[in-house]
């Protein structure tokens, strides 16, 4: 557990600080324009490593492919402290979500070999702590790192985490996997990375980069749906397909799966737009709105870790509900408190959004989780976290196009009011994802966690090769 800690909160710090240093980081480098850039390519990265990275933990083994994680996501920050413009800055955040990749759902998939139904609570309320101390050390850290000395010091912080997560995994994590031979589904992997990269692309430089009427723009949208509609054709096809979208036609996994897509945009676009809201229409400093997002990732690990007392005794179903149903009085509080940017105001919306998604997130995973055997797990848990990753970065894409254009509609950066205008769209946008992640929740289906609903899926077990000895 102390391994797992240590290297989750990797990513709980790394999706906190930066958010708050976004005005510096454009400060010094420039490129305004590309700033949503720097989370949609590490969460674009981070997407379209996932279902690799989940189909080697159920061949190979979880531990392995986790290092690789841990050691990438290290060498990642050491060369963004380096960036010297925003075009590198991006690179190297692409390699950064490259080894979130890999951290964020091997480290569930774990939790979930580790520990029971019953105990799963528990042992997530230890994750969600490390989100806890990280939703008030990061953004606090990033706001007087940008405001006092330099924004670069942000990924120097991820070094002396990511060398105890090395010794940590190495000394205390084992595990004894059935080794085979395997076929690597490279070609799935590369369709499923055009299609995605090629509708995010459209959607973020469409109306900025070129008109949305233009060759570039229709081009990149065609290759993209596409590409991502001959996707499941691919993978039927596929001896060992990365990513088996017949699991998804199971209720439980699909459903849970469209919860995650939901709540991927929703978060995402709180955690990426709020700090720049903040700076930007209402003249607060750096520190100031890094401890006002802070409340979201505070309320998140808060409601997660009294989830299980929740499903445990009224189901799955009716715990993502009622997270779901919170999360979207935050969200609509967000789009109605928008015309005026306080910070205290901001603060109590995003607990609220982040209580009602922790709520949402964590039933909704483990349920989909204590639905298969150890051989299914890193797929399942990679398939939900591969949904959330998608939504974060295709909601980031749309926030971001929506603020582009109306910022530079309205005058642009300098004109308080037109930035407060188009803030109040992205917000109206974050509302409608939090209606879709309710409406998704509500697809659930019905029964206690010890219901045949929730029972785990009975698979053929594939033929062992005899033993040449």
């Amino acid at each position: 557990m102390m391994a797992l800690m240590m290297a989750t909160g990797l990513m709980a710090l790394d999706a906190t600080v930066l958010a708050t240093a976004v005005p510096s980081v454009v400060a010094d480098l420039g490129e305004f324009h590309q700033f949503p850039w720097l989370f949609s390519v590490y969460l674009l990265a981070q997407a379209v490593s996932v279902p690799v990275y989940s189909k080697l933990a159920d061949t190979i083994g979880r531990k392995p492919v986790l290092m690789f994680g841990v050691v990438l996501f290290g060498v990642a920050s050491v060369l963004a402290m380096a960036a010297w413009n925003m075009t590198a800055l991006i690179v190297f955040r692409v390699l950064q979500g490259l080894g979130a990749g890999a951290i964020g759902p091997i480290t569930m998939t774990v939790v979930g070999d580790l520990y029971t139904v019953t105990e799963r609570p528990k042992a997530q309320g230890y994750i969600a702590s490390v989100w806890a101390l990280s939703s008030v050390i990061g953004p606090a850290l990033g706001g007087l790192f940008a405001q006092y000395a330099s924004w670069r010091l942000i990924f120097a912080v991820n070094i002396p985490l990511v060398l105890v997560a090395i010794w940590a995994l190495g000394r205390f994590y084992h595990e004894d996997v059935h080794r085979r031979r395997h076929r690597i589904d490279y070609l799935g992997t590369v369709v499923l990375t055009v299609g995605l990269t090629a509708v995010i692309l459209a959607l973020l430089e469409g109306g900025s980069a070129w008109e949305w009427t233009s060759w570039q723009s229709i081009a990149s949208f065609a290759v993209g749906i596409i590409a991502l509609a001959i996707f499941p054709a691919v993978e039927r096809r596929a001896a060992e397909p990365v990513l088996d979208v017949a699991i998804l036609r199971r209720r439980l996994i699909g459903t849970t799966t469209v919860v995650s897509l939901a709540v991927g945009a929703l978060m995402t676009g709180v955690t990426s737009f709020v700090p720049t809201y903040l700076v930007s229409a209402a003249g607060e400093t750096p520190v100031v709105s890094g401890v006002a997002i802070a409340a979201l990732t505070l309320g998140w690990p808060l409601a997660s870790s009294i989830s299980g007392r929740i499903y445990l005794r009224h189901g799955f179903r009716a715990t993502v509900v009622l997270g779901a149903s919170i999360a979207v009085l935050g969200a609509f509080g967000l789009l109605a408190t928008g015309p005026w940017p306080s910070p205290w105001t901001v603060a109590v919306v995003c607990f609220v959004i982040g209580f009602g998604l922790g709520w949402t997130a964590v039933p909704s995973l483990v349920a989909a989780q204590a639905s298969v055997d150890w051989h299914e797990r890193g797929l399942v848990t990679g398939s939900n976290m591969l949904a959330r990753s998608v939504g974060s970065a295709v909601g980031v894409a749309v926030y971001g196009a929506i603020a582009n254009n109306l910022i530079v509609a309205g005058g642009g950066v300098e004109n308080r009011d037109g930035v407060v205008t188009a803030f109040i769209w992205v917000f109206g946008a974050v509302a409608v994802s939090a209606v879709l992640t309710m409406l998704a929740a509500l697809r659930m289906p019905h029964g206690a966690v010890d219901s045949d609903a929730y029972a785990v899926s009975t698979v053929e077990p594939e033929p062992t090769p005899a033993n040449p000895r």
